[in-house]
């Protein structure tokens, strides 16, 4: 058994608390944005996964919902900051408490209401242009839903045809897997949890997606991004 992420068009907001992709990260109060290790700068949001969707499978009745799954990567200079190696520091997995998340505000520089008044309207407007430029950098260009369809091939390329030929719907509209096994392009390169040692499980295989929409950049290959949730640990890789 095989769960796909299907494209479902744009996500009713940019910030729900949906399994989606793109749209504005959430996390407790007081998250600082993610920067990367290698260059300094401020990380792209990706995806946020809600891991009660993984799986299928229902808590206990009383228990609090499950984590929620937020994957950054370095797009100030691609290719640059080795963003699809999960130990580089060009890319960052982060596992949250569902409950009582908001916005991380987007990080901003120069700020100008840090200026002095002397400063002209002018050197107001080439800010706003520069963080506008930032925030593409930042964040995908719009949000999607993603629904879930489950089909009985367990391998990925199969259940994704599957799913093409009952939908009659093209098979690029599948933009990944929930759980399972990954469908490796190169390498088993499944990581071990920092904490506790053991090969962490897939949340999450992703597609780049598909034009026009938010289009994350793997190389034209896959991402795949892992969770050890009694650890609170978290990687995220890609291979084309």
């Amino acid at each position: 058994m095989t769960t796909l992420m299907i494209d479902s068009g744009p996500a009713a907001a940019p910030d729900a608390p949906v399994t989606r992709v793109g749209g504005v990260p959430l996390a407790p109060a007081g998250t600082a944005w993610p920067h990367c290790s290698a260059c300094g700068g401020p990380m792209q949001f990706l995806v946020q996964i809600l891991l009660d969707d993984v799986g299928g499978a229902a808590r206990p009745d009383g228990a609090a919902p499950g984590p929620v799954l937020a994957v950054f990567a370095c797009q100030n200079d691609p290719g640059g900051c080795a963003d699809w190696d999960p130990a580089s520091g060009g890319n960052r997995a982060l596992l949250f408490p569902a409950e009582g998340l908001e916005p991380i505000p987007l990080p901003r520089t120069d700020d100008p209401a840090e200026e002095s008044d002397e400063e002209s309207d002018e050197d107001d407007d080439a800010y706003d242009d520069a963080y506008d430029d930032e925030e593409n950098v930042l964040l995908l260009e719009g949000t999607r839903a993603v629904a879930r369809a489950r089909e009985e091939e367990s391998d990925y390329r199969r259940a994704r045809e599957a799913w093409a030929a009952r939908s009659g719907r093209p098979a690029s509209e599948v933009i990944g897997q929930l759980g399972g096994a990954p469908a490796w392009i190169q390498w088993d390169d499944t990581p071990s949890c920092r904490a506790c040692s053991r090969p962490m499980p897939l949340v999450a295989q992703l597609q780049e997606g598909i034009d026009p929409g938010p289009v994350m950049n793997f190389g034209s290959g896959r991402a795949y991004a892992f969770a050890c949730e009694p650890c609170a640990e978290a990687a995220f890789l890609w291979q084309c």
